[in-house]
C-alpha cells in the first residue's frame, strides 16, 4: 500500500455501506405496495352514505313513513330532517345543511338533488327515488347543478392530486434548490399564489369545471397549497428528510383518498371521513365546492380548517429556525474561542 507525503500509510477508504438483502427490498416494496392499495381503494370500496343529511318535506305521517323505510333500507344511512315544505327544502340544500331532499307531495312526489355539492350523492338519490313509488316514481330536480362542460364533476374530482402534489413537490424542491429558510418560506407562499391562479384558470376556464369567483377558487387552491407546503417545509425544517417523508405520506396516503372529492365525506367509512376534512385536501375540496357553486355558504368550516394548517405550518418552520439557531451559535462561539 502506498504511503502519503508524510510517510504514514492512508487511512483504509471507506468500505460501502451494507446493502440489505434482496428479500428484504422485496417484502419492504410489497408492503409500500399494499399501503398505497389500501389508502387509495378501501375508501372507494366502502363507499356507501353514513349519517348523510337529507331533508324529507311534507306531512308529519307521511314523513316519518319515509323516515322508517329509509332507515330499514340502509341503517345509519341517513340524518333526516323533516321541514314543512318544498321551499325550506331548497333553502338546507343551497346552505349545503343537506345534499338533498324528498317532497311528499300528494300530487308529484319530488326528489331534490344537488349534483355540484356530490354527484355520487345526488346519482344515488335519483336511483332511490323508485323505489320511493314504483308506479308513479317522483320527479327528480336537479337544484344546483353542475356546470354543463363538466356534468360529472371530473375536473374537481381529477383536481385533488395536483393541490396535494403542489405542496410536496414546492416543499422538496424548494428544500433542495434555496439554502436559506425565509426564502425557502417566501418561495412557497408565491408559488401557492401562481399555482392557485394556474389551476383555477385551467379548471374553470378550460375545463369548465369550476363556476362562480375565479379569484375566490383560486384563494383556495392557494390556501391549501401553501398549508400543505409550509407545513412540510417546518417539518424538514425540525426533523430533515423523515420529517419531509413523514409530512408527505400523511398529506398523499390520508389527505388525498380521504377528501372526499371523489364523492362525500358522509360515504367514506365511518370517522375517516371526518377525519379527511380535517387534513388540507378535504379542506380544500370542500371549500370549492362551496365557494364555487353555493355562494361560499358551507365554506366558514374548512377554511378554518385550512387557516389552522398555514398557521401550524408557520410555528413548524419558526420553530424550525430557532432550533438551527442553536444549533449554530454553539458552533461560532467554539471558532471564536480558538481564534
Amino acid at each position: 500500500m502506498s504511503a502519503d507525503a508524510t510517510g504514514h500509510a492512508p487511512e483504509h477508504a471507506a468500505a460501502p455501506g451494507r446493502r440489505p438483502p434482496l428479500i428484504a427490498v422485496i417484502t419492504l416494496l410489497t408492503a409500500l405496495l399494499t399501503v398505497l392499495l389500501i389508502a387509495f381503494a378501501w375508501p372507494a370500496a366502502r363507499s356507501e352514505p353514513r349519517d348523510l343529511p337529507l331533508v324529507v318535506a311534507g306531512p308529519a305521517p307521511a314523513v316519518q313513513q319515509v323516515t322508517a323505510g329509509l332507515e330499514q333500507a340502509m341503517p345509519g344511512g341517513f340524518d333526516v330532517t323533516a321541514v314543512p315544505d318544498r321551499a325550506a327544502a331548497v333553502q338546507k340544500i343551497q346552505d349545503r345543511d343537506a345534499y338533498g331532499a324528498i317532497v311528499l307531495d300528494s300530487a308529484q312526489p319530488e326528489v331534490l338533488t344537488a349534483s355540484a355539492g356530490g354527484p355520487v350523492v345526488a346519482q344515488m338519490l335519483a336511483q332511490m327515488s323508485s323505489k320511493l313509488s314504483p308506479q308513479a316514481p317522483p320527479k327528480v330536480t336537479d337544484i344546483v347543478p353542475l356546470p354543463t362542460d363538466d356534468p360529472r364533476g371530473a375536473g374537481l374530482a381529477a383536481g385533488a392530486l395536483p393541490l396535494v402534489l403542489g405542496g410536496i413537490i414546492a416543499a422538496g424542491a424548494l428544500t433542495q434548490l434555496v439554502r436559506s429558510g425565509s426564502k425557502r418560506m417566501i418561495g412557497a407562499v408565491a408559488f401557492a399564489i401562481t399555482g392557485g391562479l394556474a389551476l383555477a384558470a385551467v379548471l374553470q376556464y378550460w375545463l369548465g369545471s369550476f363556476e362562480g369567483s375565479y379569484l375566490g377558487n383560486a384563494g383556495v387552491i392557494a390556501m391549501s397549497i401553501a398549508a400543505i407546503s409550509l407545513t412540510l417545509l417546518g417539518l424538514e425544517w425540525l426533523l430533515g428528510t423523515a420529517g419531509l417523508a413523514l409530512g408527505g405520506a400523511v398529506m398523499m396516503l390520508l389527505g388525498n383518498p380521504l377528501s372526499g372529492m371523489t364523492s362525500a365525506p358522509e360515504m367514506l367509512p365511518s370517522g375517516w371521513g371526518t377525519l379527511g376534512q380535517l387534513l388540507p385536501p378535504g379542506a380544500a375540496g370542500t371549500a370549492l365546492r362551496s365557494v364555487s357553486f353555493f355562494d361560499g355558504a358551507g365554506a366558514a368550516r374548512p377554511l378554518v380548517v385550512l387557516t389552522c394548517w398555514l398557521l401550524a405550518g408557520l410555528g413548524l418552520c419558526a420553530l424550525g429556525s430557532l432550533r438551527a439557531q442553536r444549533v449554530v451559535q454553539p458552533r461560532h462561539e467554539a471558532k471564536a474561542a480558538t481564534v
